[in-house]
């Protein structure tokens, strides 16, 4: 099937900085450069990133007591991934990092199958073919070559361009700033590039890989590198859930009808640390997180729909009574969630296994037996 060479709506080289349509404020308004889509349900924007909120929130309760070993918060990220998942076909597949809990969300996963790989009961928790939504990558990068691998199937099975909406299919991928500097990123952009490949690399600018701030590892922005491989970068306003949305849904569209890849700056900002095992008061100056804050994703969505009238206060409330449900579900959940078998890391490394694995399989089981044979005698000792 012939290629159709790539026509960006939004180029990074544009001065007039990121695209966006909601102001701080609350106030919309229009941009030159992408249109809005036609139909928004601004009402379950809202709805998403705020039980997003309460997710993230109630995760590092979690964690703080004990429950997780580890969690990435997401919160000021909320507008990025659920506007970008709000531009999703259902036919559509994700890669994401390990911090695309709004994505998830969206995507209709269980948010306790997500704690389960943080406190160490399973080592993925989902089946990416249900949700169209693949399992967390922690190795920085590495996501972008599976997405690329993906699109490349999607080619050969004649899955882009064929004007059938249900059918036609496109790859998002996202990644952080961090994960520019890696080989496998770049290498993905290059294949991408090469062959045209239906993705959509989505990048959260949160401005810190880790305690790395962008500037030492970039001297151009996110979104004007993808003119170096070949292929369209967007710069969006990341805390504007309407400008991620439109941008990635743009895209997107793209992709699937053998547009070829876009690479999409969500500009943005991480709050929290980048895990609950970092301190970020080591190394980033509280004021400039006190600016973004003023710059809240969920605030200036809420000041739209309050200025606008297209909520009411029992709109609100039954958000909160939303969140009070999920949390409960969360608490309960991760506290019930069972305790892995022993076996299982090797049974689904391969789908049969090498006889090397099992010998290992069978030395590892020994050695769990012995501990628990110990733990036994241990106990009815001290009773």
């Amino acid at each position: 099937m012939p290629r159709k060479p790539s026509t960006p709506t939004a180029d990074a080289r544009r001065s007039d900085g990121p695209i966006r349509f909601l102001t701080p404020e609350g106030v919309l308004e229009s941009d030159s450069r992408l249109g809005l889509p036609a139909t928004l349900d601004l009402p379950a924007l809202y709805r998403d990133m705020a039980l997003v909120r309460r997710l993230d929130s109630e995760a590092i309760a979690l964690q703080r007591q004990g429950e997780l070993g580890l969690w990435p918060s997401l919160r000021g990220q909320e507008a990025a991934q659920v506007g970008a998942a709000h531009a999703l076909s259902a036919q559509d597949m994700v890669f994401p990092t390990y911090r695309e809990h709004g994505v998830a969300w969206c995507r209709g996963l269980d948010p306790v199958s997500l704690l389960g790989l943080f406190r160490g009961t399973t080592l993925g928790g989902w089946n990416p073919y249900e949700s169209r939504f693949h399992l967390y990558t922690l190795v920085i990068g590495a996501q972008t070559l599976h997405a690329v691998g993906y699109a490349m199937g999607l080619v050969r099975d004649d899955a882009i361009g064929s004007g059938d909406d249900s059918r036609d299919t496109a790859v998002l991928a996202f990644l952080g700033d961090g994960a520019l500097s890696e080989g496998e990123t770049n290498e993905a952009f290059v294949w991408a590039a090469a062959q045209n490949l239906p993705v959509v690399f989505f990048c959260q600018n949160n401005q810190w890989a880790i305690s790395a701030p962008y500037n030492v590892q970039s001297r151009v922005p996110v979104a004007q590198r993808a003119s170096g491989f070949g292929f369209p970068g967007v710069p969006v306003d990341g805390n504007d859930v309407l400008a991620c949305l439109a941008a990635t849904g743009d895209a997107l569209a793209r992709a699937r009808s053998g547009g070829g890849p876009t690479l999409i700056e969500a500009v943005t900002y991480r709050v929290n640390a980048h895990t609950t095992a970092d301190d970020a008061g080591r190394y980033r100056p509280a004021s400039v997180t006190d600016e973004w804050i003023a710059k809240d994703p969920l605030e200036r969505l809420r000041r739209h729909l309050t200025a606008s009238g297209a909520v009411d206060e029992e709109y609100f409330a039954d958000i909160e009574r939303r969140e009070r449900e999920l949390a409960d579900h969360l608490r309960t959940g991760c506290r019930s969630l069972p305790a892995p078998d022993p076996a299982s890391s090797f049974e689904h490394t391969y789908t049969t296994m090498p006889a090397a694995l099992g010998h290992q399989l069978a030395e590892h089981l020994e050695f769990v037996a012995a501990g628990q044979e110990h733990a036994g005698r241990q106990n009815g000792a001290t009773r």
